[in-house]
Order: C-alpha cells, then structure tokens, then sequence
C-alpha cells in the first residue's frame, strides 16, 4: 500500500508499506517477517540464523579453478605476481584478500600491489600500466574489482606476455564475443555462465577466489588449519567491501557482511584496528552504518584526494607504527574531502535548481564544473539522488575531457541508461546503481540531453518522489525490548535488507519536542498510544531535526514512521525510536 503524504513546508514523500499495513494479528516479528517474504517458518529460521555454510562453493564462478591453479604455479616458481586493484574501498580490500591469501599460501611468492591514480590513469586495466608492469618483470597479473570489459587491455597483456587474471563484479558485456581475451576470467554474470549468486562485489569474488587458492593448496576441500583461519579473518575486510560498494546486503553478502563485521575491531590485522581506533570507534560495536559513515569513507578519501595505494598499505602492513601513521592521515584527508563535499554540493544543488532539472519535465540531473573534485563528485551524487529522487551524474570539466560518476535511483539502471547513450561517450563503466563516465566537453550538452530524454523515457514522475519504506503498522506498546532484539537478528542492514521500519498511526505527543546536542541539532519527543492515555510511552529520536521542533504542537496527533532501536547506557537497556517521517493530524 502508498501513500503520499506532504507537510508543513510543501515537501511530499510517499510513505510505502512493505506488507499488509494492520496492527492486529501475529506478533511485531512475525508481521515484519511476512512484509519481507518470510512468512514460512523454516525460511524465516534460516534468515535469522545465517551461517557460513551457506555460502557457494568458488567452483560455481566460472574459470575459478585455471585462476587458482596459474597463481598457485605462479607463485610456487617464483615468477612475479602483481594485483591490480581499484582505488575504492571495494577495490583496496579485494587486493588485500588476495595479497594475503597469496602470501599464506605460499610464502615466498613474489607477489606485488597496483593500484591507478584516480586522476591520472582513471579506473580500471589501463595499457601503459599493464607494458609497464610486464617491464618490470610481472609475468601474472590479477586484476581485482575492474577488468570485465578491458578487450584492449587484454590483448596488450598477450602481446607483452602476460597471463592476465580478470576477476570483477561489474556489469558485463551482453554479447560474449565482447568480453576480453583474458588467461581467466573469474565473474558471478557471465551472459551464459552466471553463478548461483550474481550479487557479490569485488572483494567477495576475491574472496571466493582466496578459497580456492586454500583448497588446491590444501588438496582437498577441507582448508588446513592455518588457512582457514586466515579465511575466517578476511571476513573483517571482505564486510568492508561489501558494505562500501552498496551491494544488496542479501544472499551470500548477508553471511559475509554478518559473519565478517564481528570480525572489524578485534582483527589480527594491525591495519584494520588502527583504522578503528583512529575512527573513535575502538569502543562501539562495528554495524553497517558505522562502515558506512565512519570507516569507509576515511579508506576512500585515500583515492578521491590522493592515490589510494596508502590505504592499501594500511590493509597489508604488519608494522604497527606505519599502521597509525596512515590511519591518522586518512581521518585528516577525510576531513578534506568532507569541506570539499560540501561545497560541491552546494554548488551542484544550486546548479540543477537554476537549469530546471530538479523538476517533472527533467528527470535526471548532468552537471559539470571546472572546480569539482572528480574524485569526489561520486559521493555528491549520492546526496543530490537523496535530495531530488532522481538519477544524477556530476563531473569535473576539463579541457579536453569531463570525468565524474553517476549515482541512480531504484528502478532505474544507469549502467544500462550509459549504453543508450554511449555514442555521446568517451568512456564508461558501472552498475545499476552507480558508475564513472568520460564525455568529451564538444559533446557535454548532448549526452547530458540524451541521458535526461532516456530517462524521462523510463521514469514516471511518481518515480521521482522520495520514498519512505516500513514494515507494517505497530502501536506503541508492541515496542518493547524483546521484540525489538528479535528483529535485529534481520541484521545487517543496508541495501536489500532495509532497517525495520513501522509506522505508528495516530499516537499523541507526550508534552512538547526537546532540543538536545551540539547547536540543538537534535529533537526528542515522547510519543503514546492515544488509547492507552498517557501510559507507557517510547522515546523518539530525530536525529538532525532540531530545526524542526517549532512546528511540532505540544501534545498533537500524528503518524510517524519510525525505526525501532535499542538504546544502552550505564549497562541498561531501552527502546527508542528513530524518526524516520512524521505526518501531523
């Protein structure tokens, strides 16, 4: 069921229920479990009780096995072993998977890291980097979280005699007579030789890889000790990845990102703790928002300001010192990237406004700019989608090339979007969701017109309402701490498997809006069942509302759509609810 609703200001959203919007019935969890397909109860055990033996076997991605078995002779005859990896999180993490797997698997292999410059070489295989490694003698290279559709850069890597590894999660090529000439190409969806699961991000194919590699090694498909415990570990940073690059947090990267989140804080990799401790977060439990918000974003501003070969040192060093030295770093360069941000933002918001694509009529917003940083216009996307509910791409412009990245909507495949207007293009590479463009400045205005016109082609303008998700209707006495600690077992959260949402219809307001935080940024209100009087009420949370407590009438009726949490101080326990919307009555 949907609903639009509109406030005070005139903003309209429309407030869509998973499920069957009632408050009578089964149990809270049960009724949440039902909006989410989990209705049978074996499913709904399975879902709540996920364990590592529900991954795939790796022998289910194609060409695995000759991967695995040329890095292993590689590795064993001593020859030189380079992983070339992406600049982003996702990239960083699965070459950190495979250096590590490599080097436990054979110890004195010749194994090396290369990561591009995001401004100077651009993403993915690039040719003078691949005759430039086989110059310095590399004789394999694996390419992790790039490569699927590097046809030349392959041909070079024949050429200058090196066996190229392409292992990658990004949208293939739909005719196989497209994709490169690589020795082996490791992928989740290949057209005509897709995987159980096509859903994994880089460091999760990675990871599947680094399996393999300890099952040849072991000779059998029970892991010797010491590499299952290495397998075991990865998961702290293959979780990182996977939470990064905003993969649908189901499937196989709901057991990865479950079993290798608990795995971030206390890690035997010195790397990994000191970018938890450098983050303040040495003392919290380690959730998809806190790598999200916090740890992620310091890994990548490494690559979006600089060259992100530090923070894949930071992954791979055993030196504890080094280890602090970069983490440190990190949080100063992402304090840069954060007032750059911003500034972009403003501009870019400002921008769309000016030009009319903030409106039906333009349903996607292609903006450039001189002074934008390309390597951080990819997370102002993501704000401005968040903003204007429609896909955006945001560039820099430069003389003789504009290069930036796209972030989509649901619903709408950008990826695909691209391919309609590749004629327009210089480059291109991606997802559904988000991917990175080169456009020729002569040819700005037309793609930023084809792109607008094939969306306006695909998108309705329902489509590009803001849409707040919950699970089902809930009164404020089914909040109550048991049930809240049953539907975190649906955790993690993310893309895929939404935090619980409920709405909670018709509650009174328990004496007026309190404004609490730095600058009273934040708003705590109590809300109660209007037919239980003034019981027992929950505690509601709007994290960055303060603003907007004048105009919340003490004791007044309302809706409110709302995330149920558990909140822990001085060792007790209670329920507080997380404002998510809020429609008065």
């Amino acid at each position: 069921m949907q609903e639009t609703v509109e406030d005070e200001r005139g903003l309209t959203r429309r407030w869509s229920c998973r499920g069957v919007p009632t408050q009578a019935g089964p149990s809270l969890c049960e009724r949440v479990l039902a909006a989410r397909g989990l209705d049978d109860a074996d499913r709904a055990r399975t879902y709540l009780n996920p364990s590592l033996a529900h991954l795939r076997d790796p022998a289910d991605l194609p060409e695995i096995d000759r991967a695995a078995a040329r890095i292993l002779e590689a590795a064993r005859a001593g020859e030189p072993i380079v992983i070339y990896g992406d600049y982003d999180v996702d990239g960083i993490t699965a070459s950190a998977v495979m250096f590590r797997m490599i080097r436990a698997v054979c110890p004195q292999a010749s194994v090396s890291t290369y990561i591009p410059h995001r401004l100077e070489e651009g993403y993915g295989l690039n040719d003078e980097a691949i005759r430039a490694l086989a110059r310095g003698g590399a004789r394999v290279i694996v390419s992790v979280d790039c490569g699927v559709t590097a046809r030349s850069e392959a041909e070079t890597a024949r050429s200058v005699g090196v066996d190229l590894i392409i292992t990658d999660h990004h949208n293939p090529p739909k005719d196989p007579e497209d994709l490169p000439r690589a020795f082996a190409l490791v992928h989740p969806s290949l057209p005509g030789r897709e995987s159980g699961f096509d859903g994994l991000c880089g460091a999760g194919v990675a990871y599947k890889l680094a399996w393999r590699l300890a099952t040849l090694t072991s000779g059998s498909e029970r892991v010797r000790d010491d590499l299952r415990t290495l397998l075991l570990d990865l998961l702290g940073p293959v979780s990182l990845g996977v939470v990064a690059d905003v993969v649908p947090l189901v499937d196989e990267n709901r057991v990865l990102t479950r079993f290798g989140l608990g795995r971030v804080k206390h890690s035997p990799f010195v790397g990994l703790r000191a970018l938890v401790r450098a983050s303040g977060l040495a003392g919290d439990e380690i959730d998809t928002e806190r790598v999200g918000f916090v740890l992620a974003p310091r890994l990548n501003a490494c690559g979006r300001l600089g060259h992100a070969r530090e923070a894949l040192e930071l992954m791979i060093t055993e030196d504890e010192t080094r280890a602090a030295e970069i983490a440190l770093q990190l949080t100063r360069l992402n304090e840069q990237r954060r007032r750059t941000e911003h500034a972009i933002a403003e501009q870019a918001c400002a921008m769309a406004e000016a030009l009319g694509m903030t409106g039906p009529d333009r349903r996607a917003i292609v903006l450039a700019h001189e002074d934008w940083h390309p390597g951080v216009v990819g997370i102002v996307c993501s704000r401005l989608v968040d903003r204007y509910a429609r896909p955006t791409i945001l560039m820099q412009k430069q003389r003789d090339l504009c290069v930036g990245s796209g972030r989509s909507i649901d619903g709408f495949n950008l990826h695909g979007a691209l391919v309609a207007c590749a004629e327009h293009l210089t480059g291109f590479g991606g997802h559904d969701m988000a991917a990175g463009v080169k456009v020729h400045p002569d040819r700005l205005d037309e793609f930023a017109e084809a792109l607008i016109g094939h969306a306006n082609a695909e998108l309705r303008v329902d489509d590009l309402v803001r849409r707040v998700d919950y699970d089902c209707d809930a009164r404020v006495g089914d909040l109550d701490l048991r049930a809240i600690e049953r539907l975190e077992m649906l955790a993690p959260f993310g893309r895929g498997n939404p935090h619980v949402g409920v709405r909670l219809r018709g509650v009174r307001m328990n004496g007026s809006p309190r404004r609490f935080g730095s600058h009273s940024r934040h708003m705590a209100l109590e809300l109660v069942d209007e037919s239980g009087g003034l019981g027992r009420g929950v505690r509601a949370i709007g994290w960055g509302w303060g603003e907007h407590a004048d105009r919340i009438p003490a004791g007044c009726r309302l809706d409110a759509i709302v995330r149920p949490t558990i909140s822990t101080w001085n060792g007790r326990s209670r329920v507080e609810a997380e404002l998510q919307d809020v429609m008065l009555l």
